[in-house]
């Protein structure tokens, strides 16, 4: 093995070195008054370090293949990493709690490991690294869903958390094992070869018959069930809603956001670039499953009276958006994808941001009727939650606006009657979430009651979080170099 070919893979390498700075920060620091503000510094400034890292590294190829990097994973990489920053800030305030004080190491460790699986994930050429990268952040996912163990709540939501996480990679293994008799190989540059010759009769089997893409066929569907559940795809989204509740509140935006933007570029590059040719077939699977996820999770959404659950069916219904942007067939689609992804962070960070901190300032309660009256104690609070809202809605000027437009006008690229029915489906869609979307603001601003939250004052990282997302709300949508530099990354 040359051992060399390690130094193409800076990203992955500067993450293992983040997680031992970490690991070591938090053994020397243990018995250490000031260890936790350290720590949640020293963390930050290595996720700060990671996105100039992703930003100069280069597309690669390791391992004859087996790691394979695009301008387009780059680009991802750097919008994960500003992301789980979003995180480690906002989650300073329940980090600081009596019971977590002595556990911050343990979850930047856990939100760095989850991180370099993702990458992993991403940056995989051949089925198995991908899973294996899948594994490195869903495990430590499952850690973090249960991280709060002390809530019965946080251990029964990691509970199915994992028994489904390890289902969904039950079943798309048994999907990889149909891909690898169909084609013999596991590589993807290998398996677009062998299906482009299935497709087109160049392959034949040992007594001169055309061998049929039925396993090809199979082994997709399995492949797509297995990922539809880590992006909680409707009909896989069981799981979604009692996970989210159930996890700590910066733990469930890390899973809303984060994980589900790994997920879905890694499906629209394998669908794009490895099972291509089966694109007939998995085309119509895809509008099912979208028009399904948009629908089913706004119908369920406006029943809910918890905000985290509400939240959760919010989030399977923008996975449904995100995916639109795959029928495109193209690298506009993947630009759309990932300028979805990273308005979607800020937006929905956001409202997380502001769960949190009421969460952590009124008892732990997340129910809609605590934010009754919110505006008349904590106007600026409600005011910068209302702009989340609306870009999460897709209410102009914000930046949410314009990431639908672009997923929007790249299925409609596809140019098929399906696709244009599915289009139309997700607008209409698009008015029923305005609805929900405005129940919370209704709460906030007009709802009436006699015992509002009372006042109080937000830390710095809260502060600080919310900042950051605002100005992304604000100005994703109109500082057009963002999307340029997103689109000139290609596929």
């Amino acid at each position: 093995m040359n051992y060399s070919e390690f130094l193409k893979m800076i990203p992955e390498a500067y993450l293992v070195l983040a997680l031992i700075l970490v690991f070591f920060g938090d053994f020397c620091l243990h018995k250490s008054d000031s260890k936790n503000g350290l720590l949640s510094k020293l963390t930050s400034l290595l996720l700060l370090g990671q996105i100039p890292v992703c930003l100069m590294a280069e597309p690669e190829n390791a391992f004859g293949g087996l790691y394979a990097v695009s301008p387009a994973v780059n680009v991802m990489k750097v919008i994960l990493t500003f992301g789980t920053l979003i995180v480690v800030i906002m989650a300073q305030p329940w980090l600081e709690t009596e019971k977590m004080k002595r556990l911050q190491g343990e979850f930047y460790m856990l939100v760095l490991s989850t991180l370099l699986g993702m990458f992993v994930m991403m940056s995989s050429g051949n089925f198995m690294l991908f899973f294996l990268g899948l594994e490195m952040a869903s495990v430590p996912m499952a850690c973090l869903v249960a991280f709060d163990k002390w809530k019965q709540n946080s251990a029964e939501g990691a509970a199915k958390y994992i028994l489904t996480a390890t289902f969904s990679s039950g079943v798309m293994l048994y999907g990889i094992s149909f891909i690898y008799a169909a084609t013999g190989t596991l590589y993807f540059d290998g398996v677009y070869n062998a299906l482009s010759g299935l497709m087109y009769g160049i392959i034949a089997s040992a007594d001169g018959a055309l061998q049929s893409p039925a396993l090809a066929i199979m082994g997709l569907v399995f492949f797509f069930s297995g990922l539809g559940f880590k992006i909680s795809l409707v009909p896989f989204h069981f799981w979604t809603a009692d996970t989210y509740q159930g996890a700590p509140t910066p733990v469930t935006g890390y899973l809303s956001v984060i994980s589900k933007g790994a997920a879905a570029l890694t499906l629209a590059i394998i669908l794009l670039k490895v099972m291509q040719p089966l694109v007939m077939y998995w085309e119509y699977l895809l509008d099912i499953v979208i028009v399904l996820s948009i629908t089913v999770a706004n119908l369920f959404a406006i029943r809910q009276n918890e905000l985290k659950r509400f939240m959760a069916f919010s989030s399977i219904s923008q996975a449904g958006y995100i995916m639109l942007a795959v029928l495109c067939n193209g690298g506009t689609g993947v630009a759309a994808l990932t300028y979805y992804v990273l308005v979607y962070i800020v937006a929905n960070m956001a409202v997380f941001t502001v769960i949190n901190i009421v969460e952590q300032k009124n008892g732990g309660r997340t129910d809609m009727a605590a934010y009754n009256g919110f505006y008349q104690t904590n106007p600026k609070l409600s005011f910068l939650m209302t702009l989340a809202l609306f870009s999460l809605a897709g209410i102009p000027p914000f930046a949410g606006m314009f990431s639908k437009f672009f997923v929007f006008m790249a299925a409609a690229k596809q140019g098929s009657f399906a696709a244009y029915f599915v289009v139309f489906i997700a607008l209409i869609n698009t008015v029923v979430s305005l609805y929900y979307y405005l129940l919370i603001v209704k709460a906030m601003y007009i709802t009436k009651t006699d015992s509002p939250l009372p006042a109080f004052k937000s830390d710095a990282n809260t502060k600080l979080a919310l900042a950051i997302c605002t100005a992304g709300v604000a100005l994703f949508g109109i500082v057009s170099c963002i999307y340029e530099w997103i689109a000139a990354a290609g596929i």
